[in-house]
């Protein structure tokens, strides 16, 4: 009987899905063990076979877990909200909500093809409403919240105004700071006013922020949109403009995120990643006066011990000070300056290295000595970070050191022979000097000295600056979650308060995401919403119309909190059930790429700790373990075209020419060796195509590159499974090389692995006679050694995530069974379940061959047995002066005298001493044997 994969793998993807053998049940009796891939974002072009990795991992580990008897939540469903699925559908002409359905099917009969054991029944989507409304209820939630720095944690925002009533706000300054007042002058102001001032803390908040606006389409872009400083869509001038966001203060919970990475199992690259991210600087605040003004510059620096050392300011061209600082005789060229950055994203001017800049005709006065200092404006300093503006000591840092040197700004040393005026000197192990009261003093002690300096005169404090911004929430765009806010007298009350007197349809979520045929924006900057009237305008109990938000939420809203849903998906009432979020609790492991290190992990934590604090989850970090699956790259081929001619020389003859290397779709090439038929009828321009070739092939060039369809490298994981089966494409993939490590993408390589399960297979059947070849008998001492071993191997190495070395052993006991004709269900049948989580069609084919009648999901994995894993005997290679020449097997109990003795008078031994007398015998216990003659 032959290995019939696709009739197996047919078979068996029909019985669980009929037998709903992966449905998962919330048994709180059972110990819990929650695996989760990274939320995918449905795509148009499906999956390739570098998608599945870490969800074949992830499916390995969830079916290892389960069958130790852990009830294990391993959901799947889609981030189907967010910008690439409107431009998908704009680039089809398709709605996104046609286009994401279809897109989902897509991707869950591939998943299905490569036998996932997914409950699909707690599948959630974030563009259902049954999903967003939970979405839209979590924002309320931020909205109605605020970050209470005394006790360290978020709170309704009830309890703040409870707060102000009763002392004002002197003891809780709002995040941004802002005028205090007392219980009596809060008590005082309008409704609006009081609004304004809670708009300063609450968690979820309206805000202007400078956003792309590109007249020529109207609409406003996101920073990946623009290009060059024009429109990555059409080409068009873009500029920098002020428009209200709505933001997540993700800053207050800064030095949260930062603590709480310590208690996380993740690498130390992706803790790093996540610090450098929030970017926590230890530093002093420090003002500095403007000369003949009233006006203030606010900088932060980490190196308050080089104040003597400033030389010039330099603010971000976008500082609100700019203009009114900027003199009569400068405003032409600062104005000029200004217009030019407008056009530059961040990511372009962090990353310029000509130096630009301009002077204001203003100048700061020291805090210190009170000598006067030019104010500069330059690209390299940005309005988002810090205070927007610095101090710059040219003798200390290479930037400000190259921007004096660029504008002939004079230079004053404070390290003495340290600084050479070729560069600046950024050591720390250094005296300052030349810098009055500190000179002669370590940075530690100057560092001191100056912060007490500072803040004794009024002119600065100590303080603690974060890299992080908060997160900004608004999109202008249609295919995403609408904002539960309605405007009243132009301030956002959320739809359920009780100011809006709303109607009862109205005041309920979810807030439904209209149809539209349109997704031309909306006026003045606002999304496609805008302009559907029976959307914006709503009108409530009194008659008065009032107007919806009209953004719509970002693409990370719903993947922020999804890992919750999962846990009860199809709850009504709550968000997930208290009881339900106790038991499911952390994701235990957490399988996914690098690209989310930063965006995605930062805002699910966020949300976590915010749900954390207000009562509604019992832990406040979403994710214990994180793995971060490589990526698996494509093999391109390439031909080379003679140039100016449509000839094709081979890849070894190339350099005899002028060539241009073209990539070549790689399901023409076998190997390296091109199908030159199936190449002339690729495209019309190749039909007359000629080859010079090589012994009569054409061999192509190949170079590892990022799977992508524009190089024609893409391998559809659907072909793999038709040729090969899921359970070979499944081993393959893990076993190319550790988990973590990216690795390129080989067809060819693909057949050993199907060789070897056609070769376990044959341990069950005579493939010739289709003869059934298990047998009842007991197992050998040598079987179940090779068994134990086995199991032991495999258990450790799947804690550990190893897999690439357990499809390695399953290989080695393979041939080892073969070598020990073993046919014994003793011996095969724990051998299936092992094999179970890796190959699960062809396990569940022979586990039911074997005669049981349920699944094998729900087998129990094997557990080794010590006894068979301590080693009687050792196998020793000896050498005789030093060249191996036999291997000899001793008892591990054996004399070293005894073995000396038996070596000696062994008849290859004796042959290679060709009757030579031993000088002595070199004996390694446990490892070595040589004779030396």
């Amino acid at each position: 009987m032959k290995y019939n994969f696709s009739e197996i793998e047919q078979k068996w993807k029909q019985y669980w899905k009929d037998q709903n053998t992966y449905a998962v049940s919330n048994d709180i009796d059972k110990p819990k063990h929650y695996v989760l891939d990274m939320f995918p974002y449905p795509s148009g072009a499906g999956l390739h076979v570098g998608h599945p990795l870490g969800y074949i991992a992830s499916d390995i580990y969830s079916r290892f877990k389960r069958m130790q008897g852990y009830n294990v939540l391993h959901p799947m469903g889609f981030d189907a909200f967010g910008l690439p699925a409107e431009q998908y559908a704009l680039d089809t002409g398709q709605h996104p909500a046609v286009t994401t359905e279809k897109n989902i099917a897509r991707y869950k009969e591939q998943l299905d093809n490569i036998g996932f054991s997914y409950d699909w029944s707690r599948e959630v989507q974030t563009c259902d409403p049954k999903y967003y409304k939970w979405t839209q209820w979590i924002f309320t939630q931020l909205f109605h919240s605020w970050y209470n720095t005394a006790t360290g944690k978020a709170a309704p925002i009830a309890a703040l105004i409870a707060i102000f009533e009763a002392e004002g706000n002197a003891q809780y300054p709002a995040p941004k700071g802002t005028v205090q007042f007392t219980a009596a002058e809060w008590a005082s102001y309008d409704e609006t006013t009081q609004r304004n001032v809670l708009m300063q803390y609450r968690l979820a908040y309206l805000d202007h922020a400078e956003v792309w606006w590109c007249e020529a389409l109207a609409t406003v872009l996101a920073n990946d949109e623009v290009v060059n400083g024009v429109s990555e869509r059409g080409g068009h001038p873009v500029e920098k403009r002020k428009m209200r966001q709505w933001f997540l203060r993700i800053t207050s919970y800064a030095d949260n995120l930062l603590h709480s990475l310590d208690k996380l199992e993740w690498s130390e690259a992706m803790k790093e990643m996540q610090r450098n991210w929030i970017g926590k600087s230890e530093g002093a605040q420090i003002t500095f006066g403007i000369d003949n003004s009233d006006a203030q510059i606010e900088v932060f620096t980490t190196r308050p011990d080089t104040i003597f050392g400033v030389d010039f300011m330099v603010l971000a061209p976008e500082h609100e000070l700019v203009l009114s600082i900027t003199t009569e005789e400068q405003k032409a060229a600062v104005e000029t300056y200004i217009a030019y950055v407008k056009s530059r994203s961040e990511r372009e001017r962090m990353a310029e290295k000509k130096i630009s800049g301009c002077f204001t005709g203003a100048y700061a006065i020291h805090p210190l000595s009170k000598k006067l200092i030019p104010v500069w404006i330059s690209e390299y300093v940005l309005a988002g970070y810090g205070t927007g503006a610095i101090m710059a000591v040219p003798s200390g840092d290479e930037r400000d050191f190259a921007f004096a040197q660029h504008f002939n700004i004079e230079i004053t040393n404070i390290f003495g022979t340290h600084f050479t005026g070729e560069k600046a000197y950024t050591d720390k192990n250094v005296t300052i000097e030349n810098s009055e009261f500190v000179s002669g003093m370590s940075i530690a002690d100057a560092t001191q000295a100056v912060l007490k300096s500072v803040e004794e005169s009024n002119s600065g404090r100590r303080t603690t600056n974060f890299r992080l911004r908060d997160a900004g929430f608004s999109r202008q765009r249609y295919w995403g979650e609408p904002f539960p806010i309605v405007y009243k007298n132009n301030i956002p009350y959320t739809i359920d308060e009780p100011a809006l007197d709303l109607k009862e349809a109205d005041r309920s979520l979810p807030v439904l995401l209209p149809h539209v045929d349109t997704y031309k924006p909306g006026p003045n900057g606002e999304g496609p919403l805008a302009n559907i009237d029976s959307f914006v305008n709503v009108t409530n109990n009194k008659g008065e119309v009032l107007r919806r938000e009209t953004n719509t939420m970002p693409g990370y809203a719903g993947s922020s909190w999804y890992f919750l849903r999962y846990m009860d998906p199809n709850n009504e009432h709550l968000f997930v059930q208290p009881e339900l979020a106790q038991y499911w609790n952390q994701v235990d492991l957490y399988v996914g790429g690098t690209e989310h290190a930063v965006g995605h992990l930062l805002y699910s934590r966020f949300w976590t700790k915010a749900l954390h604090d207000l009562g509604f989850i019992t832990f406040d970090e979403p994710f214990r373990k994180l793995l971060n699956q490589g990526m698996i790259q494509g093999s391109s081929r390439f031909v080379y075209r003679i140039a100016g001619t449509n000839q094709f020389v081979s890849s070894g003859l190339k350099n005899e020419y002028t060539t241009n290397a073209l990539h070549v779709d790689v399901s023409m090439v076998d190997g390296t060796e091109l199908d030159m038929e199936a190449f002339k009828n690729w495209r019309a321009e190749y039909a007359d195509a000629t080859f010079i070739l090589e012994d009569g092939k054409y061999i192509c060039g190949s170079e590892v590159e990022k799977m992508s369809k524009s190089k024609y490298n893409v391998v559809n994981p659907d072909e793999i499974v038709s040729q090969y089966g899921a359970d070979t494409f499944r081993l393959y993939e893990m076993f190319l090389g550790p988990i973590e490590m990216s690795k390129p993408w080989d067809t060819k390589g693909i057949e050993g692995v199907h060789r070897f399960l056609k070769k376990l297979w044959r341990l069950f059947f005579d493939e010739q006679t289709e003869q059934w070849l298990v047998t009842d008998e007991d197992a050998t001492k040598d079987e179940l050694k090779a068994l134990h071993k086995t199991i032991k191997k495999v258990s450790d190495d799947i804690e550990k995530f190893s897999f690439n070395t357990t499809v390695s052993q399953f290989m080695i006991v393979t041939n080892e069974l073969h070598d020990l004709k073993c046919h014994k269900k003793a011996v095969l049948e724990p051998l299936v379940c092992l094999l179970a989580p890796f190959a699960p069609h062809l396990a569940e084919e022979l586990w039911h061959k074997l005669g049981n009648e349920y699944s094998i999901a729900h087998a129990s994995f094997p557990v080794y047995d010590e006894q068979y894993l301590i080693e009687s005997s050792k196998l020793y290679p000896v050498a005789i002066n030093g060249k191996h020449r036999t291997n000899m097997e001793f008892a591990m109990e054996a004399a070293q005298d005894d073995i000396e003795k038996e070596v000696l008078a062994n008849e290859v031994v004796q042959k290679w001493m060709e009757g030579k007398p031993h000088k002595k015998i070199i004996f390694v216990k446990g490892r070595m044997i040589n004779v030396i003659v």
